[in-house]
């Protein structure tokens, strides 16, 4: 049953349309985005997919048909931030950033499926939070650009649900195009879409999840968060992007705590990373991406400590087994990996990592390629 279909059976009439946005996996800057920082995502062909309809009495009906759930069934007026509305708290959340951003919108009846992993580290809530605001922007008339409606899905996830999350996914979600990574400058929202053909240089990047389950919420994104502030602070700037690569050696001096000196240590060197990676990128060498990712799960392991014994496992064996180069991507603590191979390598690497997850008597990962994707959109 469509979205559409399974729509008109809850709520007894046909929507006004159907919208989706992508789940998104990063291919380098991980942990940056809140310090103003660089960034490459990739749309995926995962989406979330809404069928949705306004309403005149201010009522929010939402539905989801991955929760095994009723209707949940709020009022638009009295929403309140942190208020325990679980999984329907990402469009409520929009729902309520919309309307303290003075938008008039009303109620809505919405029912979604989505076939983004959940808590794979591929940003299952910001394809939700970008949808909502993508169909609410169009059925209100809006007028709100991409960027704009990306920076509220992000402001739903932190102060309504209580994410402190940077504004990464969702711009991703909102901007990527099909054929491209999105290379984003999180300091002013600038992006320049790069083409990223890895069929046409005999490459694939594999997304493996290894199915460990993650929650951001849980206070450990949150505490690495506050001690990338604590440094920029203690380092007398806003943020951690205004420390050049340059400049780290003698930033890490002035830093007396050894954990905020690991967290600044890894986000200046991650932007780094990034920048070389779109010299790269950029000059076509796309091999050479290869040990910049797996130098990037290092810092991200030994630094920020957000790995775990299964994304060590993947980075480990697929390095091992002939890849180009891998790392964790996303919040980490579980989640996915990303591996750059040679396409002709790929079932030879896919193969390794399922059998070293199995004797080491893991749940088996789920491996697919990551294919450069459209961004949110209408699409009925």
């Amino acid at each position: 049953m469509s979205v559409a279909e399974e729509f008109h059976r809850l709520y007894g009439y046909a929507p006004e349309g159907v919208w989706a946005a992508p789940g998104r996996v990063n291919l380098i800057g991980e942990y940056t985005d809140f310090n103003d920082g660089l960034v490459m995502p990739l749309a995926l062909p995962h989406t979330a997919v809404a069928a949705v309809s306004r309403r005149g009495d201010g009522r929010l009906r939402v539905h989801s048909a991955d929760t095994g759930q009723g209707v949940v069934q709020l009022d638009a007026g009295t929403l309140e931030p942190r208020a325990d509305t679980g999984w329907a708290a990402y469009p409520a959340g929009v729902l309520w950033a919309l309307r303290e951003a003075g938008h008039a919108v009303g109620g809505a009846d919405i029912h979604l499926a989505s076939t983004v992993p959940t808590g794979a580290g591929l940003s299952s809530s910001a394809a939700l939070e970008v949808v909502t605001a993508l169909a609410l922007n169009d059925l209100y008339g809006l007028g709100l650009s991409a960027p704009e409606l990306a920076v509220l899905g992000q402001r739903a996830e932190n102060a309504f649900v209580g994410v402190p999350c940077g504004v990464m996914d969702q711009m991703a979600s909102a901007c990527c195009t099909e054929g491209h990574a999105l290379y984003l400058d999180t300091r002013d929202l600038s992006t320049r879409q790069v083409p990223f053909d890895l069929d046409a240089r005999g490459l694939r990047l594999l997304v493996v999840d290894t199915r460990v389950k993650h929650a951001l919420g849980d206070g450990a994104y949150a505490e690495r968060r506050a001690g990338c502030e604590a440094g920029a602070r203690a380092l007398g700037v806003r943020t951690l992007r205004e420390v050049e690569y340059a400049q780290l050696p003698d930033a890490l001096r002035r830093l007396g705590d050894e954990t905020v000196r690991s967290y600044v240590r890894h986000v200046v060197s991650d932007n780094h990373r990034v920048e070389r990676t779109i010299a790269l990128l950029d000059a076509g060498d796309v091999r050479a991406v290869g040990p910049v990712l797996s130098q990037g799960h290092a810092s991200l392991r030994d630094d920020l400590r957000v790995s775990c014994p299964e994304l060590d496992l993947v980075v480990s064996v697929a390095t091992g087994a002939g890849a180009l180069g891998a790392r964790m991507t996303g919040g980490g603590f579980g989640g996915s990996a990303v591996v750059l191979v040679e396409a002709g390598a790929a079932d030879t690497v896919t193969k390794a990592v399922t059998e070293a997850f199995a004797a080491a008597g893991y749940t088996a990962p789920r491996v697919f390629p990551a294919v450069p994707s459209k961004g949110a959109r209408r699409v009925g």
